[in-house]
């Protein structure tokens, strides 16, 4: 971990504010005129997308930095960093069940930051913040779903 990184509430306040497009585009697809609803749900779809390839790419500069890990650590690290991503771009294709795969990716990607973050010697902290982070954007995904739906 970067000796330099000492800002929890830093870290915090920006994953906080990386929340904002997520419960924005949700409550906007219960909001806006029925005409608007379509550009809502392809922003919200858009936006877990990049986010969720965000999450991948935490592993590889992770893995490339780490100091101590083995070569099959690394390489089984390396080798995930690359799955949000595809798993992301396959929810371009899925049509209407993009959202499902985005938060089977998502819920996913928390599943293996608990075993791998461990390994980078991520602080204590960052877990649960990434547990709060995923809830979040998985009930937001849902309610957009949700309002798709029932307004759509």
């Amino acid at each position: 971990m970067n000796p330099h990184f000492i800002s929890k509430r830093f870290a915090h306040a920006l994953s906080l504010a990386g929340l904002l497009p997520f419960v924005g585009l949700a409550l906007a697809c219960w909001v806006v005129h029925p005409d608007w609803l379509g550009s809502f749900i392809k922003g919200q779809l858009a936006y877990g997308i990049a986010i969720l390839s965000f999450l991948g790419g935490i592993h590889w500069g992770a893995a490339m930095s780490s100091q101590g890990l083995s070569a099959g650590q690394t390489n089984r690290a390396l080798l995930w960093s690359v799955v949000p991503s595809l798993i992301a771009w396959f929810a371009t294709m899925m049509g209407g069940y993009g959202f499902a795969m985005l938060m089977i990716g998502f819920v996913a990607a928390y599943q293996v930051d608990k075993r791998l973050f461990a390994w980078y010697g991520m602080p204590q902290w960052f877990l649960p913040l990434r547990l709060l982070l995923t809830c979040v954007v998985v009930a937001m995904l849902a309610l957009t779903v949700v309002a798709a739906n029932f307004r759509g």
